[in-house]
């Protein structure tokens, strides 16, 4: 373990970097997916063909093409950006889809009779999603979305191996290939431990989220 102890500056500096890119693409993931799952579940036909494609498209797709995409088609657009936007991008990209797919069991599992009586009150298609089903649904997908949004903080690696310099896994890397450290102790003692402090926290948390929205129903 002293490899990791005499670099603990880099772990540390690495685990706030694979931080940084959980909470990005957490921030973007979320609300997109959310968004998208409207279009699912929307009356306009080219709305839910919209999000029928998105899902198809990016569950389907490894989110090592999404990464190369994003990072070498989009400069041939003229969007140039940073390795760490673009991987943010990525991975923002490909987890909407599984966010989407969470929601929407949720929207599905609300009972009908909930949005009749929203649109019995006046409320058009959007407020009624908004209002009543949206709150509804979010309660009953904490589970599925929380083990998503845990494969998105492991995906984050990967994030991370593709080019953005700084997080746990470069840095890991870096102290192999490039200082000759063993790998053995760096990956198990450095990157493995810092990735299971994410994962692990962020389960209690939704743990408790679970149990709150429990009561709360």
């Amino acid at each position: 373990m002293s490899p990791v102890f005499d670099n603990i500056d880099l772990f540390v500096d690495g685990f706030l970097t694979s931080l940084r890119i959980i909470l990005y693409a957490l921030a973007g993931a979320l609300p997109l997916g959310v968004l998208i799952a409207a279009c699912r579940v929307s009356p306009i036909p080219p709305l839910r063909a919209f999000g029928t494609f998105w899902v198809t498209t990016f569950r389907n797709t490894p989110l090592t093409v999404v990464l190369v995409f994003c990072a070498f088609g989009l400069p041939e657009l003229g969007i140039n950006r940073s390795f760490f936007a673009f991987g943010v991008l990525g991975l923002v990209l490909y987890t909407s889809a599984f966010v989407c797919e969470a929601v929407r069991s949720g929207i599905n599992s609300v009972p009908a009779g909930q949005a009749e009586a929203a649109r019995s009150i006046g409320l058009n298609f959007t407020q009624g999603l908004r209002f009543v089903v949206l709150p509804q649904a979010l309660r009953t997908v904490v589970p599925p979305l929380g083990s998503v949004l845990i494969a998105m903080m492991k995906n984050s690696a990967v994030v991370g191996a593709f080019g953005v310099g700084g997080d746990l896994w470069s840095t890991g890397q870096r102290l192999t290939s490039a200082l000759g450290y063993e790998t053995l102790p760096i990956f198990v003692g450095g990157v493995a431990v810092g990735y299971l402090v994410i994962t692990l926290t962020s389960g209690a948390l939704l743990q408790v989220l679970e149990r709150k929205v429990a009561i709360a129903r």
